[in-house]
């Protein structure tokens, strides 16, 4: 439990000094990589907001909110499912073919297959799509942190990987307030997935434009003499850290997706017609704290130590949760505070994880590790949530109750983060 990576250690190569990028170039990769992942945020929230709407649209007179609430959860399953496979295969990919390429096709997977949600007409062909669109999610965040990381250099790493993670909070925010000035009904809904497919141009410019990693391309040719990716990551010398990265990835990722996003479409059931805007105000109040939240984990994690910090988080992450389902229900004057306070601290995690995982793999596997990592939690995620669907079908539709029953997941992390290895500051 008390493994150190040392200082400035890459375990399996260590590739002589590559060229840095230009300063216009690390803007242009910080930017662009900024930019895709909030895209890939406006993905994570499309379907709390719409989810019900998409159902009452698409199930019409057998419609029922608890049957609303069971397809959210089906829904969510199914781009994380699409999410845990992209990210390995595209984490995978990677490392085998650049970061920019597999970014490129990561973000053409994620906004060609959301907009084409806009033509739906069952709620099985959404399915289908919400699997796909999973794949450019998942693929997209461990070429994007792995390209920034290698092009930055490690006094910045903080501060551009809680930049990075605060993109991602930040589509949702703006997804929240589009939501808010052009509600998202039964009756107007297509709208928003066409708008998702617009990233397809973010998509074609880094393929032909965004600049490599030197680190990537410095490693290219001793990659070719290596064994694959994953089975290297399971070998005698990674696997400790695999299995650590995949824990300690996979306990935020299932309270996000298993616990907290109830809120929204309980929410949505609370305010009803009545107040229309309400659910997307919600998730606005959420996605405000997780801007401020995911960009401070990273500097939480420089300050207070990797392990500390994630105990800490985990902490206030259970706290806030069960306070959240608990102690204040939608349309009461605190409950939106609440959110804030919830959104704020259990996303500190995703600030945390950008710095952290990245610095548990050496370059050639890189992508592909924090990849793994990151999204074999997803794989838990789309059974979590499907288990918390049949849960909330089970307490015949009692969100506030489902809601506090999942969250005890987060309590988890302040366990497991003390068998996770210390790293130092470079990569």
């Amino acid at each position: 439990m008390s493994t150190v990576i040392p200082s400035g250690s890459d375990p399996i190569d260590a590739p002589a000094e590559p060229v840095s990028l230009s300063p216009q170039n690390r803007l242009l990769v910080l930017v662009t990589c900024f930019a895709a992942l909030f895209f890939d945020g406006v993905e994570l929230g499309l379907m709390p907001i719409a989810s019900l709407s998409v159902s009452q649209s698409l199930l019409g007179e057998a419609f029922t909110p608890t049957l609303g609430g069971d397809w959210f959860a089906r829904f969510t399953a199914a781009l994380m499912l699409g999410a845990a496979v992209g990210g390995i295969a595209l984490g995978s990919l990677g490392d085998r073919i650049g970061r920019t390429r597999a970014m490129g096709v990561s973000i053409l997977f994620y906004s060609v297959f959301a907009a084409m949600g806009g033509w739906v007409q069952t709620q099985e062909q959404m399915l289908v799509l919400r699997f796909f669109v999973g794949l450019g999610v998942g693929g997209l965040w461990p070429n994007g942190i792995a390209l920034v990381a290698e092009c930055w250099s490690a006094a910045k790493r903080p501060l551009v990987s809680g930049a990075m993670m605060a993109g991602l909070n930040s589509g949702i925010l703006l997804l929240s307030q589009l939501a808010r000035i052009w509600p998202v009904t039964a009756d107007s809904w297509r709208w928003i997935f066409y708008l998702a497919g617009a990233p397809a141009l973010l998509g074609i410019f880094v393929l032909l434009v965004l600049p490599e990693s030197p680190r990537w391309r410095a490693t290219v040719g001793a990659v070719k003499a290596r064994s694959t990716p994953l089975r290297e990551l399971f070998s005698a010398n990674l696997i400790r850290f695999t299995l650590v990265g995949i824990a300690v990835s996979a306990i935020p990722m299932i309270g996000a997706w298993s616990a907290s996003k109830w809120m929204i479409p309980w929410a949505d059931q609370v305010a009803g017609q009545a107040f229309s805007g309400y659910k997307a105000a919600t998730q606005g109040f959420w996605a405000l704290g997780a801007v401020v939240g995911s960009f401070a984990g990273a500097q939480l994690a420089a300050w207070l130590g990797r392990r500390l910090s994630y105990f800490l988080i985990s902490l206030g992450a259970v706290s806030l949760t069960m306070a959240m389902f608990l102690l204040t229900a939608p349309l009461r004057p605190e409950f939106h505070a609440i959110v804030f306070a919830q959104g704020l601290v259990s996303t500190l995690f995703f600030g945390w994880l950008a710095l952290y995982l990245p610095e548990l793999f050496p370059t050639h596997v890189r992508a592909t590790g924090s990849g793994l990592a990151y999204n074999s939690g997803r794989f838990a995620t789309a059974v979590g949530v499907l288990l918390a669907g049949f849960l909330f079908t089970a307490l015949g539709g009692d969100y506030a109750r489902v809601g506090a029953i999942c969250a005890i997941v987060y309590a988890a992390g302040a366990i497991v983060i003390w068998f996770a290895p210390q790293t130092g500051d470079e990569l």
